[in-house]
This record gives C-alpha cells, structure tokens and sequence, in this order.
C-alpha cells in the first residue's frame, strides 16, 4: 500500500476545523513528533507494520545500565499511530527496561487521553508493539 499522509489533513478534512476528535496534543504530536528520526549508533533497533491502516513504525534505542538512555522513531501513519509513537517516546526516555516491559494497553489509552475505537486500537498501540518487540532481542 502506498499511502501518502499530510499532516495537515485527516482525510480531505482539515484538522484545524473545530469539533475535531483529535486533541490538541494529538495533533501537536503528528504535527511535529518528539524524537522523530532515524538514530545510526542504536544498540536496538525493530520494524513493525500494520497492514490495516498502512502505519509503519521502526524504533532505534540506546541502552545504558539497563535504562533506555535515548529513543528516536521513524515510519509513517496515521495521527493516532504516529501521535502515540511521539508519546510514547517522551514517556519512555530513561526509563527502566523492567518498567517499560510493564507497560500495557491501559498505559497507552490513558496517554493519549481521547477514546480510541476498535478500528483504531491497532493503530494506537503500533508503537507499544514495536517497543516492547525490540527490547525482546536483549534476552534472545
């Protein structure tokens, strides 16, 4: 699928227009993602695609006495695929791998603050997979 996102429409719908479902932090995110880039020195790094919406995210960490030291992302999606990856990256940046691992479902709704619906929830835990996929190869 090749999908061509604009970051200033979902659909043929500006995302400036009130009344949108989309808060203003989601939007901020998709608009401008946090630690958004390839990272070449990465000591993991882990690709996931969802065929659904046609997101696709790879995630690039640094690990240091067992703490994610730095995280960037790079990929294309929807803005709740990308809004959460965004997110998610803020929340994780020195975090413990224990801790990280812990992180559920549940953590994610409750980071994005809006309602997700079932056609979504792929889109909005993407990230989540990604992450929790790429600090699986440490133990493997």
């Amino acid at each position: 699928m090749n999908t061509t996102y604009d970051r200033n429409h979902i659909g043929d719908r500006p995302l400036t227009s009130k009344g949108e479902i989309y808060k203003e932090n989601i939007l901020d995110h998709y608009r401008e993602p946090h630690h958004f880039g390839e990272m070449s020195n990465a000591d993991l790094k882990h690709r996931e695609f969802n065929p659904l919406c046609g997101d696709e995210i790879t995630i690039y960490l640094k690990i240091e006495k067992n703490k994610v030291s730095d995280i960037s992302f790079s990929g294309h999606g929807c803005a709740i695929s990308q809004a959460a990856m965004s997110m998610l990256t803020d929340m994780v940046k020195g975090k413990s791998i224990h801790t990280i691992e812990q992180l559920q479902k549940e953590d994610i709704l409750k980071m994005l603050g809006i309602p997700v619906g079932i056609v979504r929830m792929k889109c909005a835990l993407l990230g989540l997979k990604t992450l929790h996929k790429c600090l699986a190869q440490i133990s493997t």
